[in-house]
């Protein structure tokens, strides 16, 4: 099947092409705040918004008015008109919040543009891209299928990166007997049914003092000086190493699941409930359960897997997965171990839920 997949790779521009670029993040917001403000006032007046082909209809005129928007590349431009429209269209759907404006402070700076005539294109370390031209980039890994779009954007540390997404066929795994169930902790991160257990990185714990101290540094120096953007920039390029290393490592461990199990069984986790306990937040976000779930359902999808989810509210670690006997006593914590009292086995409580989940999404 046909899937859409997207390639990063960081980029080089030199003194020109980074100009050009900052211009592009420039207009491309300007444009979105412009019709943003438009669609609020229809809104307002009438009940009901714009549309896409309205607004792009008078982009032209707004060009006109304004003549540096015609500097900078024109798709780019098209494509915040319709970030405007699809944000409207989430937000009518109830999946996010109204549209906000973008504002130029902001750390993340990110334009769009589309695939066309071969106006984006990758040869060897050079990338073509509108305007730009020829642009060096790290080529980590080769582009396969159809250029759709590329997305340059700059991170709060100052680098620049691009993302190409590309029409790609992917051809499932070759099947396998593989059948697990997973249990996620902090602690012990996954433990899964085969006796494997895939211990926690802790990212974030490991960088935690070093990120500190260069955020109370930022603090005491003044606000918008050269040394406040210095410490600004090395608190930025910690988060920076925190968050790459974490999606190495999640990025290893489900492409290792999805090539050796056929099914995989994880538990309904409501994150956002659970990082309400002051106590276990830091913690639960080191772990990024949540984007260990996407992972795996993106790749089960692609590679011919089967994914299950166990009910949220499952008891999974009171309950013996022999016999069934419920043992109130587990929901303390600090109870690793437990002995049942009916059949007298002995559990260790991460394998024992990892075992109840497995058992819970199969019979779901």
């Amino acid at each position: 099947m046909l899937y859409h997949r997207a390639y990063k790779y960081r980029i080089y521009p030199n003194r020109e092409q980074e100009r050009l670029i900052h211009r592009t993040f420039g207009c491309s917001r300007f444009v979105f705040n412009h019709f943003l403000t438009q669609w609020n006032e229809k809104y307002a007046a009438t009940g009901k918004g714009l549309t896409y082909n309205s607004c792009a209809t008078v982009l032209p005129i707004l060009k006109k008015q304004f003549e540096w928007l015609r500097e900078v590349d024109s798709i780019a431009l098209q494509s915040a008109v319709r970030h405007v429209s699809d944000a409207f269209e989430r937000f009518r759907s109830k999946q996010n919040h109204a549209p906000r404006y973008k504002s130029r402070k902001h750390p993340v700076q990110s334009y769009t543009t589309r695939c066309t005539n071969g106006n984006i294109e990758v040869n060897g370390n050079r990338l073509k891209l509108p305007k730009l031209g020829v642009i060096r980039f790290s080529n980590s890994r080769p582009v396969e299928g159809r250029i759709l779009s590329a997305t340059v954007r700059r991170n709060p540390a100052g680098k620049y990166f691009v993302s190409i997404v590309c029409e790609v066929e992917m051809k499932p795994l070759s099947e396998v007997s593989g059948d697990i169930g997973i249990d996620l902790g902090l602690k012990t991160y996954a433990v899964c049914t085969d006796g494997r257990s895939i211990e926690n990185p802790g990212v974030y714990r490991k960088h935690e003092r070093r990120l500190a101290w260069w955020q109370r540094r930022m603090t005491r120096r003044k606000r918008g000086g050269t040394n406040w953007h210095k410490a600004k920039r090395k608190v930025a390029r910690i988060h920076e190493k925190i968050a790459c290393r974490r999606g190495d490592f999640l990025h290893k461990v489900t492409t290792m699941l999805i090539r050796e199990n056929q099914t995989i069984s994880i538990e309904t986790l409501r994150v956002t409930n659970m990082l309400k306990n002051p106590k276990l937040a830091k913690s639960i976000s080191d772990a990024a359960w949540s984007e260990f779930t996407r992972l795996l359902t993106y790749k089960s999808e692609w590679y011919g897997r089967t994914l299950k989810f166990a009910p949220a509210f499952a008891s999974t670690s009171q309950v013996c997965h022999v016999c069934g006997e419920n043992h109130p006593v587990v929901k303390d914590l600090a109870v690793r171990q437990w002995a049942c009292p009916s059949c007298h086995t002995i559990h260790d409580r991460d394998e024992n839920a990892a075992y109840n989940i497995k058992q819970a999404a199969i019979s779901k």
